[in-house]
């Protein structure tokens, strides 16, 4: 695998406190740097950004990111890789690209609510300096699409939640959408390798950190653009079981407190559950039933997968 670095002109000068780390493939971080930027005239060198184009492949987006960069006021570089290396093992590649001893994890489809939201971090930064801290997201600015409604529902229900439901159980509202972590912290403690493809890889990072360090919550939302159709969440809950099955194996004592670890054992005894859950998943996809309902039982649907993995 081949890496390609391009720096802009404030790359090689600047001296960050802050490095803004995305990784992006084939999704198109265009909105999210230009949403950054604005911000830049304000910040006075103290943030960095750091793009992985993580084996996405596409030569026109790579030099669309760059053209951007390129006229950003931050101090930016995008990182190419040639082969996809996946998301835990991404975002380690770009904590070692940062430069600063704090960094902010942002997916590439994440637009921010609030336009002081890098200022936000840098003031909790310089007041406390807390190791973890989650800012929280939103469906505030996505388009308020048909095909969406069902993520749009489901976002909002179990995801888009203040600060204060947050930290009930801190360590289950852990997201790279948008997670402040300082590096002492993460050199400790990276994020699990042996995750591939969908989900969990945030959570269990989360449990292990949470073990050894307190893990703060705060209402600085950004917004998740990238809202899936249902057959997208589909897919992405059955690429997620064998990860819910490592994270179960590794924190059983965590895990099995959770409502979909406990369903799951109690569905474990439906006869004919394999049989039953295509059912589930064509309820889940028919967008003239009610929203709620389809949600319901795409809940429902997501646990019946995690039922073989327990």
């Amino acid at each position: 695998m081949t890496e390609a670095l391009f720096d802009n002109d404030d790359w090689a000068s600047a001296r960050p406190r802050l490095s803004v780390l995305v990784p992006f493939m084939r999704d198109d971080p265009l909105p999210l740097i230009a949403s950054l930027t604005r911000e830049a005239a304000l910040l006075d060198g103290a943030v960095e950004l750091v793009l992985l184009d993580d084996g996405g492949g596409d030569d026109a987006l790579a030099a669309r990111v760059q053209g951007a960069l390129a006229a950003s006021r931050l101090p930016a570089r995008l990182v190419r890789l040639s082969a996809n290396q996946g998301r835990a093992k991404g975002r380690n590649s770009l904590a070692a690209h940062a430069r600063a001893d704090r960094l902010l994890f942002l997916d590439a489809d994440m637009l921010p609510d609030d336009r002081h939201f890098l200022g936000v971090y840098l003031d909790l930064i310089a007041r406390e300096d807390p190791p973890v801290v989650f800012g929280g997201f939103s469906v505030n600015q996505a388009p308020d699409r048909r095909e969406h409604a069902l993520h749009r529902r489901m976002a909002l229900q179990s995801d888009c939640l203040p600060a204060a439901v947050r930290d009930r159980t801190p360590e289950k509202y852990i997201f790279t959408s948008n997670l402040l972590i300082r590096r002492d912290v993460f050199e400790a403690e990276a994020f699990d390798e042996n995750f591939t493809g969908w989900g969990w890889e945030d959570v269990e990072w989360g449990i292990r950190i949470g073990r050894r360090w307190p893990i703060s919550h705060i209402d600085n939302a950004a917004t998740h653009l990238g809202l899936d159709t249902a057959d997208v969440l589909i897919r992405k809950y059955r690429q997620s079981v064998a990860n819910f099955a490592l994270v179960a194996g590794k924190h059983p004592d965590v895990i099995s407190a959770y409502p979909s670890y406990r369903v799951a054992r109690l569905l474990r005894r439906v006869p004919l559950l394999r049989l039953g859950r295509p059912l589930l998943a064509l309820v889940a996809l028919a967008e003239w039933l009610p929203v709620s309902s389809r949600a319901f039982t795409l809940r429902l649907y997501r646990t019946a997968l995690y039922a073989d993995a327990i």
